[in-house]
C-alpha cells in the first residue's frame, strides 16, 4: 500500500480563505474603477460625433433644397422646415418631389435638432444654424455643450 504524505496545512488546502476573496474583489473594483470612466468618456465622445454627424447630413439634405430652391434655405420654425424637408409634396411638373430627409432629425439622445435660418449665429451666415441640446439634453441655443454647425472641433 503506498505511502500518502499530508501537506502541513491537511484537509485545508482545499478552498480560498477570506482573505484571498476578499482580494481577489478588491482588485476588480480597482479594475473597475480604472476602466469605467474611459468608457463612459469614450461614449460620449461617441455620441458627439454621431450627433455631428447627423447635423451634417441635415445641413447636406438643406443644401439639395436651396439648390432646388434657386439658392434659398426654407425658413419657419423647426418643426416646419422639418416637415417640408420630410415632405415637399409636388414639383412644377406635377411629379411628387423626393423627400430630403426620411425621418425627422434626432441628435445621438433622440433629441429633435434645432434649426434657424436666417440667423445671426456664426460668422458664416449664408448657411441656417443647426444645433443639438447636447449631453445634458439642455438648449442652450448652441452654447455651452450644445453640439452646433458653426464651431469648429468636438466638444
Amino acid at each position: 500500500m503506498p505511502c500518502r504524505s499530508h501537506s502541513a496545512a491537511g484537509p485545508r488546502s482545499r478552498g480560498f480563505t477570506l482573505l484571498e476573496v476578499l482580494l481577489v474583489l478588491g482588485i476588480l473594483v480597482l479594475l473597475a474603477a480604472i476602466v469605467t470612466p474611459s468608457l463612459f468618456n469614450r461614449q460620449r465622445k461617441a455620441m458627439i460625433r454621431t450627433t455631428q454627424i447627423s447635423i451634417a447630413g441635415l445641413e447636406g439634405a438643406l443644401r439639395l433644397y436651396a439648390a432646388e430652391h434657386e439658392g434659398e434655405y426654407p425658413v419657419g420654425s423647426p418643426a416646419e422646415v422639418f416637415a417640408l424637408l420630410m415632405n415637399p409634396g409636388n414639383g412644377d411638373d406635377g411629379r411628387v418631389i423626393t423627400p430630403y430627409v426620411e425621418k425627422l432629425p434626432v441628435d445621438a439622445w433622440g433629441q429633435t435638432l434645432y434649426y434657424e435660418f436666417p440667423t445671426s449665429r456664426h460668422r458664416r451666415a449664408v448657411k441656417p444654424a443647426i444645433w443639438s441640446a447636447g449631453p445634458d439634453q439642455k438648449n442652450d441655443n448652441g452654447a455651452h455643450d450644445d453640439i452646433n454647425n458653426w464651431d469648429e472641433g468636438v466638444k
